[in-house]
């Protein structure tokens, strides 16, 4: 037993990040569905027709939901150090390539988020999202600049994890709207909460486990 728990011990450990893959993928790429239906669905069903009628509203939705999809879609594969120590090159491209989306995504959704249906509370929740989300993401590129890369990865981990809200938002919301019978702006409300500040919590798990097993290294 011991001999086969030693074998499947590395695929065993994986798991978890094989699911935030999978999942990245599949709602990264989920703003496709925008271009091949009509586009009254999901979360546009509770904006106001003038809203959706306003260019610069319309210009920032597509900024937010094609460049996060795309950073929510490359982002994962970031992390195994076993592909980062052996294509280094092809990190640091794919790593431009998620700065470069997330920093226009999320200014695009500190905006969507001045704009969020259900009041201040829904604002607060997703403009809070967007700005950290920007801002570890900076942080990220800039300790990469420096060559600082055990703080790069910290701050990417963190970056991630709120990129990830597209994917917990979508989770939770459902399961928020049956415990309110069908009621979304309650839902919403703590929705706008709830897909991110979790998602924080865990990266500085991860981020402190980091740091533990270091010291003791």
């Amino acid at each position: 037993m011991s001999l086969f728990y030693a074998a499947i011990r590395p695929l065993v450990s994986r798991i978890p990040w094989w699911i935030v893959g999978i999942l990245g993928t599949v709602i990264g790429l989920y703003p496709i569905l925008y271009f091949v239906q009509d586009r009254n669905f999901g979360l546009l069903q509770s904006k106001s027709a003038e809203l959706l009628s306003n260019p610069l509203w319309n210009t920032a939705f597509y900024t937010h939901i094609i460049l996060g999809g795309f950073a929510l879609l490359i982002g994962w594969t970031q992390f195994p150090k076993t592909f980062r120590d052996k294509y280094r090159k092809l990190h640091k491209k794919i790593g431009m390539g998620y700065v470069t989306a997330a920093f226009f995504s999320s200014l695009a959704g500190i905006y969507l988020g001045l704009h969020a249906t259900g009041g201040i509370v829904s604002i607060l929740g997703f403009v809070s999202l967007g700005i950290i989300w920007l801002g570890t993401t900076m942080m990220g590129w800039l300790t990469a600049k420096k060559h600082t890369y055990d703080a790069h990865e910290d701050w990417m981990i963190f970056s991630y994890a709120a990129c990830f809200a597209a994917v917990t938002l979508r989770i939770w919301l459902p399961v928020l709207i049956t415990l309110h019978q069908g009621e979304f702006i309650p839902a919403y409300h703590i929705v706008a909460w709830l897909c991110w500040v979790p998602n924080m919590a865990v990266a500085f798990w991860i981020v402190r486990r980091r740091k533990t097993l270091h010291t003791v290294l």
